[in-house]
């Protein structure tokens, strides 16, 4: 791997743990619940596309077209640090 031993690469991550080893546990943590919410997300698109039908009017157009009385459904999630 571009003439790099076992030896260099654990004394490069050594080095690197002793200057950002600090704050490597909040980025961890903020990668890990960005993530859970990303998936979250991936779920929550899949759920939306099975269980919204637009409904027919009378006229035999969408029914669900945005109208100033139609608003789509927000959902807060707040997540605590």
């Amino acid at each position: 791997m571009f003439g790099v031993g076992t030896t260099e690469l654990l004394i490069v991550l050594g080095v690197i743990l002793l200057l950002f080893g600090n704050r490597l546990p909040g980025t961890m943590r903020s990668l890990g619940r960005s993530l859970i919410e990303f998936k979250r997300g991936l779920q929550g698109a899949d759920e939306s596309k099975t269980k919204v039908k637009p409904e027919k009017t009378a006229a035999g157009g969408s029914a669900s077209h945005g109208t100033a009385d139609q608003k789509a459904p927000v959902e807060e999630n707040v997540v605590k640090s």
